[in-house]
Parts: C-alpha cells; sequence; structure tokens
C-alpha cells in the first residue's frame, strides 16, 4: 500500500511538472506577452537556429547557403550590445563607427553585404519574420553573393532584446573589398 502510494505520488509530480502554465490575460482579453528570456547557454542554438532559419528561405530562392562566421559575430555582438547602451536601434555606434569600421576591426577581410538591426521583445524567429516583411532588410538575408553570416543580441535585464545580424561575402584575394 505505501509502494503503491509513493508510486502515484511521484507520477502526480510527474504529470504536474508537464503541464503548461495558464496564460494571463490583459483587460482587452487577450495573452498578456511574455518576455523571451535568453540565457548563456542559448547561443549556439539560437545562432544556429537563425542560421537554418535563413539557409531555408535562400534555399526556396536558388541562393547559396550562409555560414556562421565567429568575426562577423564577434561584430554583430559589439554592436547589439553599443545600441542597448545608446538605447536606439541605428547603424552607427557610439564612436561613430559604421557597420564596415566594425566588420574591419573584428578582422573580417571580406565585403560587407549587409547589416539588419531590432529592437524588440520577441524572438529571433519573430525577428527574422519582421526583417522578411520589409524589403530592404529582407534584401540583406537573400544576397546571393553572401556566404558568411554574423548574429549576434544582447538582452536587457527588463527583456528587450537589441538584435544584430550581418552578411559578407569573403574575398578570393583575402585582402578587405569595400
Amino acid at each position: 500500500m505505501l509502494r503503491s502510494l509513493a508510486l502515484f505520488a511521484i507520477v502526480s509530480l510527474g504529470l504536474s511538472a508537464c503541464s503548461t502554465p495558464e496564460p494571463r490575460f490583459g483587460p482587452d482579453g487577450k495573452p498578456l506577452p511574455q518576455v523571451y528570456q535568453i540565457s548563456a547557454r542559448d547561443t549556439a542554438k539560437i545562432q544556429f537556429r537563425m542560421l537554418d532559419s535563413i539557409n531555408t528561405l535562400r534555399s526556396a530562392r536558388g541562393a547559396v547557403p550562409l555560414r556562421l562566421s565567429s568575426e562577423l559575430n564577434a561584430a554583430a555582438a559589439t554592436h547589439s550590445r553599443d545600441m542597448s547602451i545608446q538605447n536606439r536601434p541605428w547603424h552607427f555606434g557610439s564612436d561613430g563607427s559604421s557597420p564596415l569600421d566594425r566588420v574591419r576591426r573584428v578582422g573580417y577581410t571580406g565585403r560587407l553585404l549587409g547589416e539588419n538591426i531590432s529592437e524588440t521583445y520577441e524572438s529571433e524567429l519573430e525577428t527574422l519574420s519582421a526583417w522578411m516583411s520589409q524589403p530592404d532588410t529582407r534584401e540583406v538575408i537573400l544576397d546571393a553573393r553572401g556566404r558568411d553570416m554574423g548574429f549576434a543580441w544582447f538582452q536587457e535585464s527588463n527583456g528587450k532584446i537589441w538584435w544584430t545580424l550581418i552578411v559578407g561575402q569573403p574575398s578570393a584575394q583575402g585582402s578587405f573589398v569595400n
């Protein structure tokens, strides 16, 4: 009997852990948004989920897949943090640097094709969807010349996320091309 009671308690605890929390609703009856929290251990998972999603979109257009570039990731991470410090989404750093300056600083020797940025509380895939809905940011993602991608973010304690995506084209000569 004691064994059956213990087994019942364990199964009950296990099932309660599987339940999803009930959504909270605002005064308008719509579900309240939930903050998308990112932990340090999520970095690779998020970067590869974005890379896979972009490569699926590129494949549908007949473009070659992108690969993650550690240099472009570094430039993207620097800019995401800097946008947070400036509290505005724009392509210039607090030191006056441009996207071109930032990719040079990290040692990327290829051609910068474009940079997409966002200030949001949304996930990376919701952000990708927003970028794909705009012609200028969609063009950066689908640029057939692209081979390299950098993707990073900075999340503030209030949940706001500053996303940066950089697409580049490697130089055949190994030197920087504008």
